[in-house]
C-alpha cells in the first residue's frame, strides 16, 4: 500500500524527470568550482600573480608545471599556456557551468571508471574530458599525452580541494579495465583505438581542422581578428583555422596587411622551421604560392593545412560553400564567419561546444 510520503516522493521523482533537474550534488559542484574561472583568468594575465584563496604551495606546484611544460614541449610557450587558461577561465565561468548542468538530467547511479585517452597538443587540452567525467559522477582513469604531462595534474588538485569527493586515477602505459572509454588522436590511431576498445562505450575522435568564410565585407577589425583563429597556438589545436574560403573580388592584401600584426610568430624557432621547409618545398614544386615573411598561402581544396601555411579557395556562390563543408563536417571541428563563430572567438570554446560534436557529457551520464 502507498503512504502519502510514498506517494509524494514518486511525484518528487517524476517532476525531476519530467523538467531535467540536476540534484543537490551537481548544484554543490558547480557553487565549489564557482572560484575556479577567476583563477584561471588572474594567471592568464600574470603565470607568477598571487591569486585569493589560493594556498601558495599550491601556487608553487603550478609554477613548476608551467617550467616543466615548457622545457618539455617547445611549442608549449608561456603565451601558449596563458591562453589555455584564458580560455578555460572564459569557458568555466559560474553562469556558463549553470547553463550547462541544467540540460542534463543527473541521476545517482554507481560511478562508473571511464578511461581517458588525452591528446597533447595545445596546453590543458584533455581538460574537458576530465572535467565531464568528474561532474558526471565518474571516476576518469587517465593515461596523458607525453607532450602534456605536468599542467592537469595541478589543476585536479585544485579541483579536488573544492570538491573532495572528485576522484582521478593517472595511468601510465596500457590502459587498465574500465567501463568505458573517451579516446583522442589522430586518424591512423583512431583505427587502433576503435578496434581495441570496440567492447566497451567509447568515444574515439581523429583529427579535425577548422575554417574560415571570408565574404569581403569584413572589417579591418574582423580581419584581424581572425589572425587569433589563424595563429593561436601556432596553429596546432582543432579548432585553429587552417583554411579560408575567400570572395573571388576580394582583395588578399587587405587579408595581409591585416595579419601583419602577428608577424613575430616566426621568431619561434620551430614555427620558423615549418616556415622555411614548405616555403622551400613548394617553390621547388612550382606551387601556385602567396607569402608574407611569416605566413605561406597557397590555394587548395584540403582542408588540414601545415603549421606556417595557410590554403585558400574561391567562391562566387557561399552556399554552395556551405553544402561543402556539410558534405565534409568529419574533418571540421569549426567554422569561423559573420554568421557562425565570430573572428578571433575559435580558441574560447562553451562547454557545451563539444569536440567532434558528439556530447560527451550526455555519452557519460547515459553509462
Amino acid at each position: 500500500m502507498y503512504t502519502f510520503a510514498n506517494i509524494k516522493c514518486l511525484r518528487l521523482i517524476l517532476a525531476i524527470k519530467e523538467k531535467k533537474m540536476h540534484t543537490p550534488v551537481v548544484e554543490d559542484k558547480v557553487k565549489s568550482l564557482s572560484s575556479l574561472s577567476e583563477v584561471l583568468l588572474t594567471l592568464s594575465k600574470d603565470l607568477n600573480a598571487e591569486v585569493d584563496h589560493v594556498q601558495p604551495d599550491w601556487l608553487e606546484k603550478f609554477r613548476q608545471a608551467v617550467d616543466h611544460s615548457v622545457v618539455s614541449n617547445a611549442w608549449f610557450t608561456e603565451d601558449a599556456i596563458r591562453e589555455a587558461l584564458n580560455g578555460l577561465g572564459y569557458m568555466l565561468r559560474k553562469e556558463a557551468l549553470e547553463k550547462w548542468v541544467a540540460s542534463y538530467q543527473f541521476d545517482i547511479v554507481a560511478p562508473k571508471r571511464v578511461g581517458l585517452i588525452l591528446a597533447g597538443n595545445i596546453p590543458l587540452v584533455g581538460f574537458h574530458d576530465v572535467f565531464s567525467v568528474l561532474m558526471a559522477g565518474h571516476i576518469p582513469v587517465v593515461k596523458r599525452s607525453s607532450q602534456d604531462q605536468y599542467l592537469l595534474p595541478v589543476f585536479v588538485e585544485m579541483m579536488q580541494s573544492l570538491v573532495p569527493s572528485f576522484q582521478v586515477e593517472w595511468v601510465e602505459g596500457k590502459l587498465p579495465e574500465v567501463d568505458a572509454v573517451i579516446a583522442t588522436g589522430s586518424n591512423n590511431t583512431s583505427r587502433y583505438f576503435e578496434y581495441y576498445f570496440k567492447k566497451y562505450p567509447n568515444i574515439i575522435r581523429k583529427n579535425r581542422s577548422s575554417v574560415a568564410i571570408v565574404d569581403g565585407s569584413e572589417s579591418k577589425e574582423e580581419l584581424e581578428a581572425l589572425g587569433q583563429d589563424i595563429f593561436s597556438f601556432y596553429g596546432l589545436g582543432c579548432r585553429s583555422v587552417s583554411k579560408v574560403y575567400i570572395k573571388n573580388d576580394f582583395d588578399l592584401d587587405r587579408l595581409f596587411n591585416a595579419l601583419y600584426k602577428y608577424h613575430p610568430v616566426i621568431n619561434h624557432h620551430k614555427y620558423a622551421n615549418n616556415f622555411d621547409y614548405y616555403r622551400a618545398l613548394w617553390m621547388m614544386n612550382r606551387e601556385d604560392l602567396l607569402e608574407n615573411g611569416f605566413l605561406l598561402l597557397r590555394p587548395s581544396e584540403a582542408i588540414a593545412s601545415p603549421i606556417s601555411t595557410l590554403f585558400y579557395e574561391r567562391f562566387d556562390n557561399e552556399e554552395v560553400v556551405r553544402e561543402t563543408l556539410k558534405s565534409r563536417m568529419d574533418e571540421i571541428q569549426c567554422i569561423v564567419s559573420k554568421k557562425d563563430i565570430p573572428f578571433g572567438q575559435s580558441q574560447k570554446p562553451e562547454l557545451w561546444d563539444y569536440a567532434d560534436g558528439v556530447d560527451t557529457l550526455d555519452f557519460l551520464l547515459k553509462l
